[in-house]
Protein backbone atom coordinates (compact mmCIF):
# COMPACT_ATOMS: atom_id res chain seq x y z
CA UNK A 1 0.00 0.00 0.00
CA UNK A 2 1.73 3.50 -0.93
CA UNK A 3 2.40 5.62 1.83
CA UNK A 4 2.22 2.37 4.49
CA UNK A 5 4.98 2.50 6.72
CA UNK A 6 5.39 -1.37 6.26
CA UNK A 7 6.58 -1.01 2.72
CA UNK A 8 9.81 -0.92 4.17
CA UNK A 9 10.35 -4.20 6.12
CA UNK A 10 14.10 -2.85 7.06
CA UNK A 11 11.97 0.36 8.79
CA UNK A 12 9.18 -0.75 10.69
CA UNK A 13 7.43 1.73 12.57
CA UNK A 14 7.36 2.27 16.22
CA UNK A 15 5.03 1.11 18.56
CA UNK A 16 3.31 4.12 21.02
CA UNK A 17 1.41 1.66 23.13
CA UNK A 18 4.42 -1.06 23.62
CA UNK A 19 7.04 1.40 24.35
CA UNK A 20 4.76 3.62 27.27
CA UNK A 21 4.10 -0.12 28.37
CA UNK A 22 7.59 -0.24 28.74
CA UNK A 23 9.07 2.51 29.73
CA UNK A 24 6.22 5.23 30.91
CA UNK A 25 5.38 4.80 34.97
CA UNK A 26 4.11 7.41 37.54
CA UNK A 27 6.61 7.50 39.79
CA UNK A 28 9.36 6.81 37.28
CA UNK A 29 11.95 9.11 35.68
CA UNK A 30 9.41 9.04 31.80
CA UNK A 31 6.01 10.16 32.84
CA UNK A 32 5.01 10.74 28.97
CA UNK A 33 5.58 9.66 25.98
CA UNK A 34 4.80 10.97 23.10
CA UNK A 35 5.21 9.30 19.54
CA UNK A 36 5.27 11.58 16.53
CA UNK A 37 4.83 10.08 12.11
CA UNK A 38 7.00 13.60 11.65
CA UNK A 39 7.66 16.54 13.03
CA UNK A 40 10.31 18.83 12.36
CA UNK A 41 12.43 19.07 15.69
CA UNK A 42 11.78 17.05 18.63
CA UNK A 43 14.03 19.12 20.65
CA UNK A 44 11.58 22.04 19.29
CA UNK A 45 8.36 20.20 20.75
CA UNK A 46 10.09 19.27 24.02
CA UNK A 47 11.01 22.67 24.70
CA UNK A 48 7.55 24.04 23.34
CA UNK A 49 6.67 21.81 25.97
CA UNK A 50 8.65 22.94 28.47
CA UNK A 51 7.89 26.67 28.15
CA UNK A 52 3.99 25.23 28.75
CA UNK A 53 4.75 23.97 31.83
CA UNK A 54 5.13 20.30 31.31
CA UNK A 55 7.19 18.73 34.37
CA UNK A 56 10.67 16.35 33.75
CA UNK A 57 9.98 13.17 32.43
CA UNK A 58 8.39 14.11 28.75
CA UNK A 59 9.86 12.11 25.66
CA UNK A 60 9.42 13.14 22.61
CA UNK A 61 9.79 10.57 19.28
CA UNK A 62 9.71 11.24 15.80
CA UNK A 63 9.51 8.61 12.87
CA UNK A 64 11.01 11.43 10.83
CA UNK A 65 12.74 14.59 11.14
CA UNK A 66 12.35 17.50 8.56
CA UNK A 67 14.21 20.24 10.52
CA UNK A 68 16.67 18.36 13.13
CA UNK A 69 18.86 21.04 14.63
CA UNK A 70 22.51 20.46 15.48
CA UNK A 71 25.33 22.88 16.80
CA UNK A 72 26.14 25.86 15.31
CA UNK A 73 22.46 26.17 13.83
CA UNK A 74 23.02 23.15 11.70
CA UNK A 75 19.74 20.98 9.76
CA UNK A 76 19.17 18.10 8.52
CA UNK A 77 16.68 15.80 7.42
CA UNK A 78 15.87 12.07 7.60
CA UNK A 79 14.58 9.47 5.83
CA UNK A 80 11.41 8.72 7.78
CA UNK A 81 12.16 5.26 9.88
CA UNK A 82 15.72 5.11 9.38
CA UNK A 83 16.58 6.23 12.69
CA UNK A 84 15.83 7.39 16.13
CA UNK A 85 14.95 11.11 17.18
CA UNK A 86 14.12 11.05 20.87
CA UNK A 87 14.33 14.54 23.02
CA UNK A 88 13.76 14.06 27.02
CA UNK A 89 12.75 17.53 29.40
CA UNK A 90 15.14 17.35 32.44
CA UNK A 91 14.31 19.63 35.33
CA UNK A 92 17.27 18.72 37.33
CA UNK A 93 16.81 22.13 39.16
CA UNK A 94 13.65 21.35 41.34
CA UNK A 95 13.93 19.11 44.17
CA UNK A 96 12.16 15.51 44.47
CA UNK A 97 11.05 15.07 48.03
CA UNK A 98 9.99 11.28 47.05
CA UNK A 99 13.99 10.59 45.46
CA UNK A 100 15.34 12.49 47.98
CA UNK A 101 17.25 14.76 45.24
CA UNK A 102 18.05 18.44 46.30
CA UNK A 103 17.90 20.83 43.35
CA UNK A 104 21.31 20.57 41.15
CA UNK A 105 22.95 23.76 40.89
CA UNK A 106 23.27 25.52 37.46
CA UNK A 107 26.89 25.19 37.50
CA UNK A 108 26.84 21.59 37.22
CA UNK A 109 24.08 21.42 33.71
CA UNK A 110 27.26 21.16 31.75
CA UNK A 111 27.37 17.17 32.30
CA UNK A 112 23.96 16.44 31.12
CA UNK A 113 24.96 16.56 27.17
CA UNK A 114 27.80 14.18 28.37
CA UNK A 115 25.75 12.09 30.45
CA UNK A 116 23.43 11.22 27.02
CA UNK A 117 26.54 11.16 25.16
CA UNK A 118 27.68 8.00 27.59
CA UNK A 119 24.37 6.37 27.89
CA UNK A 120 24.15 6.49 23.60
CA UNK A 121 27.75 4.48 24.30
CA UNK A 122 25.87 2.11 26.49
CA UNK A 123 23.05 1.58 24.72
CA UNK A 124 24.96 0.85 21.01
CA UNK A 125 27.66 -0.91 22.34
CA UNK A 126 25.12 -3.52 24.10
CA UNK A 127 22.38 -4.29 21.44
CA UNK A 128 24.31 -3.02 18.38
CA UNK A 129 27.95 -5.01 19.10
CA UNK A 130 29.83 -1.70 17.90
CA UNK A 131 32.81 -0.39 19.27
CA UNK A 132 31.24 2.77 19.90
CA UNK A 133 33.16 5.82 21.08
CA UNK A 134 32.77 9.78 21.91
CA UNK A 135 34.24 12.60 20.20
CA UNK A 136 33.99 15.61 22.41
CA UNK A 137 31.20 16.45 24.05
CA UNK A 138 29.16 13.95 22.69
CA UNK A 139 29.24 13.37 18.89
CA UNK A 140 28.90 8.94 18.70
CA UNK A 141 31.72 7.56 16.90
CA UNK A 142 31.88 4.29 15.06
CA UNK A 143 35.29 3.34 13.18
CA UNK A 144 35.96 7.35 13.08
CA UNK A 145 32.83 7.90 11.49
CA UNK A 146 29.86 9.97 12.90
CA UNK A 147 26.58 7.84 13.86
CA UNK A 148 24.85 10.19 16.45
CA UNK A 149 24.78 13.36 17.75
CA UNK A 150 23.64 15.26 21.07
CA UNK A 151 21.96 18.53 21.39
CA UNK A 152 20.86 20.21 24.80
CA UNK A 153 18.83 23.35 25.00
CA UNK A 154 18.15 24.96 28.26
CA UNK A 155 14.61 26.57 28.57
CA UNK A 156 14.38 29.23 30.92
CA UNK A 157 12.33 29.08 34.43
CA UNK A 158 9.40 30.99 34.71
CA UNK A 159 6.92 31.80 37.70
CA UNK A 160 10.07 31.25 40.14
CA UNK A 161 10.05 28.08 38.67
CA UNK A 162 14.13 26.07 37.70
CA UNK A 163 15.11 26.09 33.74
CA UNK A 164 14.62 23.11 32.02
CA UNK A 165 16.32 20.64 29.90
CA UNK A 166 16.41 19.28 26.90
CA UNK A 167 18.44 16.70 25.87
CA UNK A 168 17.65 15.65 22.15
CA UNK A 169 19.70 12.38 20.63
CA UNK A 170 19.96 11.55 16.68
CA UNK A 171 21.12 8.36 15.89
CA UNK A 172 21.62 6.66 12.54
CA UNK A 173 20.23 3.09 12.31
CA UNK A 174 19.65 2.06 8.70
CA UNK A 175 20.76 4.82 7.07
CA UNK A 176 21.91 3.81 3.65
CA UNK A 177 25.28 5.17 1.78
CA UNK A 178 23.19 7.54 -0.44
CA UNK A 179 20.97 8.98 2.22
CA UNK A 180 23.94 9.70 4.66
CA UNK A 181 23.94 12.92 6.01
CA UNK A 182 27.12 15.86 4.91
CA UNK A 183 28.84 17.11 7.88
CA UNK A 184 30.29 20.47 7.31
CA UNK A 185 33.26 19.88 9.53
CA UNK A 186 34.12 16.89 7.05
CA UNK A 187 33.44 13.87 9.61
CA UNK A 188 32.20 11.29 7.19
CA UNK A 189 29.03 10.22 8.44
CA UNK A 190 27.48 6.10 9.05
CA UNK A 191 24.58 4.41 10.53
CA UNK A 192 24.71 1.56 12.20
CA UNK A 193 23.75 -0.90 9.55
CA UNK A 194 26.29 0.03 7.57
CA UNK A 195 28.94 -0.18 10.58
CA UNK A 196 27.74 -3.67 10.74
CA UNK A 197 25.90 -3.58 13.25
CA UNK A 198 24.37 -7.10 14.94
CA UNK A 199 20.79 -5.40 15.91
CA UNK A 200 19.10 -2.54 14.09
CA UNK A 201 15.59 -2.55 15.90
CA UNK A 202 14.72 0.57 16.94
CA UNK A 203 12.45 -0.30 19.30
CA UNK A 204 15.07 -1.86 21.65
CA UNK A 205 17.60 0.53 20.96
CA UNK A 206 15.17 3.05 22.05
CA UNK A 207 14.31 1.56 24.94
CA UNK A 208 18.03 0.83 26.02
CA UNK A 209 19.14 4.42 25.46
CA UNK A 210 15.98 5.42 27.46
CA UNK A 211 16.52 3.37 30.40
CA UNK A 212 20.55 3.71 30.45
CA UNK A 213 19.76 7.91 30.18
CA UNK A 214 16.91 7.35 33.46
CA UNK A 215 19.56 5.43 35.05
CA UNK A 216 22.85 7.75 34.79
CA UNK A 217 20.43 10.82 35.56
CA UNK A 218 19.43 9.08 38.90
CA UNK A 219 22.79 8.20 39.93
CA UNK A 220 24.11 12.09 39.04
CA UNK A 221 20.96 13.57 40.74
CA UNK A 222 21.57 11.39 43.64
CA UNK A 223 25.29 12.66 44.38
CA UNK A 224 23.73 15.55 44.25
CA UNK A 225 24.80 16.81 40.60
CA UNK A 226 28.67 15.75 41.49
CA UNK A 227 29.77 13.97 37.90
CA UNK A 228 32.60 11.97 40.03
CA UNK A 229 31.22 10.83 42.64
CA UNK A 230 28.34 9.56 40.64
CA UNK A 231 30.68 7.84 38.11
CA UNK A 232 30.04 9.81 35.25
CA UNK A 233 33.22 11.59 35.11
CA UNK A 234 34.91 8.12 34.80
CA UNK A 235 32.51 6.31 32.60
CA UNK A 236 32.76 9.44 29.86
CA UNK A 237 36.49 9.51 29.89
CA UNK A 238 36.64 5.42 29.01
CA UNK A 239 34.08 5.86 26.38
CA UNK A 240 35.64 9.41 24.89
CA UNK A 241 37.79 8.56 21.92
CA UNK A 242 39.53 12.76 21.77
CA UNK A 243 41.44 12.50 25.37
CA UNK A 244 45.31 11.70 24.36
CA UNK A 245 44.64 12.90 20.72
CA UNK A 246 45.77 16.10 18.93
CA UNK A 247 42.77 18.44 17.73
CA UNK A 248 41.89 21.10 15.63
CA UNK A 249 39.30 23.19 17.72
CA UNK A 250 36.86 25.68 16.06
CA UNK A 251 35.48 28.09 18.75
CA UNK A 252 32.72 29.80 19.02
CA UNK A 253 33.90 33.47 17.93
CA UNK A 254 35.35 31.77 14.43
CA UNK A 255 39.21 31.68 16.03
CA UNK A 256 40.87 28.07 16.04
CA UNK A 257 43.18 26.19 18.23
CA UNK A 258 45.41 23.69 18.19
CA UNK A 259 46.57 20.98 20.89
CA UNK A 260 46.26 17.70 22.61
CA UNK A 261 42.97 16.70 24.35
CA UNK A 262 44.15 15.83 28.02
CA UNK A 263 41.57 15.82 30.19
CA UNK A 264 37.98 16.71 31.17
CA UNK A 265 37.61 18.86 34.27
CA UNK A 266 34.78 18.73 37.08
CA UNK A 267 32.81 20.65 34.51
CA UNK A 268 32.71 18.46 31.81
CA UNK A 269 34.81 21.14 29.89
CA UNK A 270 37.71 19.85 27.31
CA UNK A 271 41.06 20.46 28.54
CA UNK A 272 43.13 21.08 25.47
CA UNK A 273 47.12 21.92 26.20
CA UNK A 274 48.38 24.21 23.87
CA UNK A 275 51.64 26.02 23.22
CA UNK A 276 50.02 29.29 24.83
CA UNK A 277 49.10 26.96 28.05
CA UNK A 278 45.64 25.16 28.89
CA UNK A 279 42.50 26.13 27.00
CA UNK A 280 39.29 24.99 28.96
CA UNK A 281 36.36 23.94 26.34
CA UNK A 282 32.94 24.73 27.39
CA UNK A 283 31.75 24.62 23.16
CA UNK A 284 33.21 24.65 20.19
CA UNK A 285 33.87 21.97 17.31
CA UNK A 286 36.55 19.44 18.43
CA UNK A 287 38.20 18.00 14.69
CA UNK A 288 40.60 14.43 15.56
CA UNK A 289 43.83 15.35 13.97
CA UNK A 290 45.99 12.03 12.71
Amino acid sequence: MPGSPYTDLDRPPLSAARLRRALVAPNGPWRRLELLAETGSTNADAVAAARAGEPEGLVVVAERQTSGRGRRGRVWQSPPRAGLATSVLLRPGEADAERGWAPVPVTGYGWLPLLAGVALVEAVRLLAELDARLKWPNDLLVDGAKCAGVLAEAVPGENDRPPGIVIGVGLNVTLRADELPENPTGLPATSLQLAGATATDRDPLLRALLRSLADWYERWRDAGGDAEASGLREAYLAGCATIGRQVRVLLPDGSEAHGTATGVDADGQLLVETDAGTLRLAAGDVLHLR
